[in-house]
């Protein structure tokens, strides 16, 4: 392997870890409340329609990007009803969003499948993309691929050095203590669903404006679902969360190189590796319930009523 192929790789593999970045990072927000959602693969579909058709309609990155992210967060709304407020369980209302979300987005695309976008061109910083090694493989990239990096440093700040992260997380600790100091555990749970389904939805618009910028029904292919497991991967931290969505683009991309190098593989197993290699690092991690126990939020999946805890 060449340096170029290599380098090559490399800057694919950060813009196929992209959505996940966006996804996961939200669902990590929500997670950290207590609230399990798993209508992130319909959140994410939703918001790549959403996206996709506004920028068909406008050529607005940025109105793309707010179509994509309310759509999501409309999502969210709806599970957040259903789980929050009228308390239904969090585990089926979330399989049904995403089946919710499959059905609507077919429906949404359908005169929109032949449709193709110019994408999202590159940022080249002057002389900085001009520097080798270092400036194609960090400063030639699309806006949305750099606000992902933005986000993940926003995360770090907002858990760990923010009064509202430090809350956020002691409700997703012990709920009804915080009731009980005068938060409005529900309102703060409302809010980082939202988020969530924001940032998925976003991370739906990046796989349907800028990594393909073209809409195919069902074209998040399980990403949603791997951004679940994303956190689990990362024991909910957000730094890991960030590593383990390049891993999985690294072997989505690695797919596409490995016959090249002269490696006989069926494309059909090919296709299976990044799903397989989730599979196994969650079989891996969840060998160590200790582990699992430590850094997952306590009341993650536990519904929670102000009124049956007075």
């Amino acid at each position: 392997m060449n340096p170029e192929t290599l380098m090559n790789i490399l800057i694919a593999t950060i813009a196929a870890g992209t959505p996940l970045v966006y996804a996961a990072l939200g669902e990590l927000i929500v997670e950290k409340s207590g609230v399990l959602n798993l209508g992130v693969e319909g959140m994410m579909l939703v918001g790549a329609i959403s996206g996709f058709i506004t920028m068909a309609k406008t050529g607005s990155l940025l109105l793309a990007v707010s179509a994509g992210m309310l759509a999501g967060a409309l999502m969210a709304m709806v599970f957040g009803v259903l789980t929050l407020s009228l308390m239904a369980n969090q585990v089926a209302s979330g399989l049904a969003l995403t089946i919710f979300g499959a059905g609507l987005s077919a429906f949404m695309g359908i005169n929109y499948t032949s449709v193709a976008l110019e994408g999202v061109p590159e940022l080249h910083i002057p002389l900085l993309s001009q520097l080798p090694v270092i400036g194609p493989l960090l400063f030639s990239y699309d806006i949305l691929i750099y606000c992902s990096f933005l986000l993940l440093g926003g995360v770090l700040w907002f858990l760990y050095r923010s009064r509202p992260g430090l809350i956020l997380k002691a409700i997703g600790e012990n709920p009804k203590s915080g009731h009980a100091l005068g938060y409005s555990v529900l309102r703060i749970r409302y809010l980082a669903v939202l988020f969530g389904g924001a940032m998925a939805g976003l991370g739906g618009v990046y796989l349907a404006v800028a990594y393909t910028p073209m809409w195919v029904e069902g074209m998040v292919a399980g990403r949603g679902w791997v951004s679940l497991a994303l956190v689990v991967f990362a024991t909910w931290r957000p730094l890991r969360v960030m590593i383990g969505a390049y891993l999985f683009g690294g072997v989505t991309i690695l797919q596409f190189h490995i016959q090249g190098f002269g490696i006989e593989i069926p494309a059909q197993f090919l296709s299976m590796l990044p799903y397989l290699a989730t599979i196994l690092v969650l079989v891996i991690i969840s060998r160590d319930q200790h582990l699992i126990r430590l850094n997952s939020p306590a009341s993650l999946g536990l519904t929670f009523h102000p009124e049956k805890n007075q």
